[in-house]
């Protein structure tokens, strides 16, 4: 099982999704498509809407490792989806 780690920003819009949880999966795209079955509407809050890569300012990093969605997870895979903040 990889261990997720997802953004603060995600909590108020997913009613019970925890910001850090246990998650059996083979890539981040597979990850993510576990959450999105269990919390639907997540995968558009991560992905570009054609599905075929992470949005802009979302970064997501397996093991301290910059990652994209063919990125393979292992048992053990620490996995920190984190969200840009921008301001002035």
């Amino acid at each position: 099982m990889a261990d997720i780690h997802l953004p603060p920003t995600l909590m108020p819009l997913f009613a019970g999704l925890p910001r850090r949880l246990d998650l059996e999966a083979a890539t981040v795209d597979d990850a993510i498509g576990r959450l999105d079955a269990r919390w639907p509407g997540l995968r558009d809050r991560l992905c570009d809407p054609s599905g075929g890569q992470i949005r802009q300012h979302i970064h997501v990093y397996v093991d301290r490792e910059r990652a994209g969605l063919d990125t393979s997870l292992e048992p053990g895979s620490l996995v920190h989806v984190i969200a840009a903040i921008s301001g002035g």
